[in-house]
């Protein structure tokens, strides 16, 4: 069970020679669903930026089940938890559809920056993160 779940397409010019989705771009796809999760659930990424916030990646790991190739349709499930006071976590795994093979298993470590570049999670994310199970 996600907390939420976004539909994609790969398209041709995210595949490598051999045919399949080259390994970065499965960044991209999860990138993608946080920021729509993020709207999803009401904060705006550039809102923060201009506040001087900057939401950002300190550790991403990855894990490859299956390759993605060019036409295929796939879901991006998400889960945010509390990791620590400063830091939080986004647990993704992409499926391909509509027979949802696993594809990808990953998990995002981010935190906030402030204006002077020191951790500080905002008001709105910190009362969002206290809905989630530490």
């Amino acid at each position: 069970m996600y907390m939420f779940t976004f539909e994609m397409s790969v398209r041709d010019y995210e595949c490598d020679m051999q045919g399949i989705v080259n390994n970065s771009v499965y960044q991209n796809y999860i990138e993608h669903v946080r920021h729509e999760y993020l709207k999803h659930v009401g904060i705006d990424f550039s809102e923060y930026t201009r506040q001087g916030v900057n939401l950002v990646v300190v550790r991403a790991e990855l894990d490859y089940k299956y390759p993605l190739m060019s036409g295929d349709t796939f879901m991006v499930g998400l889960n945010l938890r509390r990791e620590s006071p400063l830091k939080f976590a986004f647990y993704q795994d992409i499926f391909r559809l509509p027979d949802h093979k696993p594809v990808l298993k990953a998990k995002i470590i981010g935190t906030a920056l402030n204006a002077k570049g020191r951790p500080e999670i905002p008001k709105q994310l910190d009362a969002l993160l206290s809905l989630t199970v530490l």
